[in-house]
């Protein structure tokens, strides 16, 4: 059994706590009065904005660990763009800042309606991982295929730059009511 730290409970902290603990696994939720992050994976839950306060506050705590890199990273102000650079991604950051962690782009192309169904139009959530160490994305994908969800490596974590161009995809059409918060991309086998 491995023990999963999320940062931030809202609707995607929720959503995959849920299915973390589907599979059999333990959910522990972290937020600014917890002292201690106990797992070994940490899920970034949060908007991308709230990472930099997060890595400067508990930066030391996350060495060692899976870090798993959820974020979007919208301009908040236009919601027209994204604010990484054009060639880099968010989880590329938060990598160069953890150089002591295992970091891993992951959920950002799911809503957090989906996970909980664990279907998207009629076809099972799949969970995209990019990442560069492959013990850390096989954990992470052994964790969400055990709690009912299909999983995909996407790859190195150089791919991250294009899960987060799919989820901010996903999100503008969201936004705009082209598509449903239940709706989304699906992978068909």
């Amino acid at each position: 059994m491995t023990t999963v730290s999320i940062i931030g409970n809202g609707n995607m902290g929720s959503a995959i706590g849920g299915i973390i603990a589907a599979g059999g696994h333990t959910v522990e939720y972290i937020d600014r009065d917890t002292a201690d992050i106990n797992g070994e994976i940490v899920v970034l839950a949060v908007a991308h904005p709230a990472v930099a306060e997060i890595l400067e506050q508990r930066g030391a705590q996350l060495a060692g660990k899976i870090v798993v890199d959820i974020t979007n990273p919208l301009n908040f102000e236009t919601f027209d763009s994204l604010v990484a650079p054009a060639d880099g991604s968010k989880a590329g950051e938060i990598a160069a800042a953890l150089p002591n962690s295992r970091v891993l782009k992951a959920f950002n192309t799911n809503f957090a309606a989906t996970l909980a169904s664990k279907q998207v139009g009629g076809q099972p959530t799949t969970v995209l991982v990019a990442g560069d160490d492959a013990d850390a994305k096989n954990t992470l994908i052994d964790i969400v295929r055990a709690g009912g969800v299909a999983a995909v490596d996407a790859g190195s974590l150089k791919r991250a730059r294009e899960l987060e161009a799919v989820g901010f995809l996903q999100l503008t059409l969201a936004v705009q009511e082209k598509i449903q918060w239940t709706g989304g991309f699906a992978v068909a086998a």
